[in-house]
């Protein structure tokens, strides 16, 4: 039996870890769950799977945990700081998914314990890629990549040397506006935007996924997870969502790896690391599927791939100045404050000016989300 914490537990990652831990019970402890402030959802699953420990981020919903909590066993914590406590309890396998800088704390602590983090913070290797990937080296910790693209990476890789691969390659779904005009996302709403054909994720994901956003900063990310040369990632579009990544090494040969587009494939691979798990997911019916098309990304019409790739060459500060500038756009652009094509505009704009140096510490890097954000704010108020 091995000890699990789930940062993130009441998202769409956390719910699919916590159905595969369902379905193998006698495999896992569960050591902590935390959850933004859901306490009513969180407190059911901590007494659902004998939690030790729940944590709500905004303690301002601690007494309503506690009072959820009440005559069980489980401790009840909340705040920022109590985030990061239950990161460094030292489970076998911490699932890192708080969405946003938030999971910035949580995830280094985890990883300072040199235990198995398994990453679904982009945040983390898009803002903070170099501190946390030394932060990696440093504690002998293993980051184990939850996206299901660098996890698709990630298997391919299996047993091979870097200094082999020709080229990585993203897939990406396209999204729901993949073949809108430029007149037609203009008008795009939230809902339309959202609407992802293939995968049930949140609000804001699914936006990244419209702009092409997602897949940039999955090119920064994977550029610090398989340091083969940002000239050597690239992205295609695959609207089917089948093929989730390839990589094609220099004697000719592609390894691409296949499956449902269902985020507990990825998972599985990670609780189970090194090794396989058994899941309930329906197995790939390829002639029903039929047909697999591929697409060169339309940098024009979605230029967010080429604003990331910028950023990522461009490196220092850039790359948490383009993450933290999209989530405030984003955030604009779902409250209707903005439309669709501002939020990639608001980005560059917000790149455009002058970045701090190269952050070498969390606490550095979050200096720099919070000045991006100002600069963001005041950007919105023109646009």
């Amino acid at each position: 039996m091995r000890s699990i914490s789930i940062l993130g537990a009441t998202g769409s990652v956390g719910a699919s870890t916590l159905d595969l831990v369902r379905r193998n019970r006698a495999e896992w402890r569960v050591e902590a769950l935390t959850a933004n402030c859901q306490a009513v959802e969180l407190a059911a699953l901590a007494r659902e799977f004998g939690a030790k420990l729940a944590v709500v981020a905004d303690d301002s919903c601690l007494p309503a945990l506690r009072e959820a909590l009440a005559g069980s066993q489980v401790e009840a914590a909340g705040g920022p700081a109590a985030l990061c406590e239950a990161a460094a309890r030292g489970a076998d396998v911490t699932v890192a998914a708080i969405v946003g800088c938030a999971g910035l704390g949580p995830t280094m602590a985890a990883i300072e314990q040199g235990g198995v983090v398994a990453l679904a913070n982009k945040e983390a290797l898009v803002s903070a890629g170099a501190v946390m990937t030394a932060a990696v080296a440093r504690h002998g910790a293993t980051l184990l990549p939850v996206d299901s693209e660098h996890n698709a990476i990630f298997q391919c890789l299996h047993g091979e040397e870097l200094a082999d691969v020709r080229w990585i390659t993203l897939t990406a779904s396209g999204g729901p506006l993949r073949t809108w005009t430029p007149e037609q996302l203009a008008s795009a709403t939230p809902a339309q935007a959202v609407a992802h054909p293939n995968w049930d994720m949140g609000a804001k994901i699914s936006v990244d996924s419209a702009t092409m956003m997602n897949k940039g900063l999955e090119v920064i990310e994977a550029n610090h997870l398989f340091p083969v040369g940002l000239e050597r990632i690239r992205v295609v579009v695959h609207p089917q969502s089948v093929i989730h990544s390839l990589v094609e090494y220099h004697d000719g040969s592609t390894l691409a790896q296949l499956g449902p587009s269902d985020m507990r494939v990825p998972i599985a691979s990670c609780l189970a690391w090194p090794r396989r798990m058994k899941t309930e997911l329906q197995p790939l019916d390829l002639p029903t599927i039929g047909t697999l098309s591929f697409f060169a990304p339309d940098e024009e019409r979605f230029p967010a791939t080429r604003l990331a790739r910028e950023a990522a060459q461009a490196g220092g500060a850039a790359p948490a100045v383009l993450n933290a500038a999209n989530e405030v756009a984003v955030a604009a652009f779902l409250a209707g404050q903005i439309a669709f094509t501002d939020i990639c505009a608001l980005v560059a704009q917000t790149l455009s000016g002058t970045l701090s140096g190269a952050p070498g510490t969390l606490d550095e890097v979050l200096a720099v989300d919070r000045e991006a954000r100002i600069r963001a704010a005041e950007a919105l108020e023109h646009v």
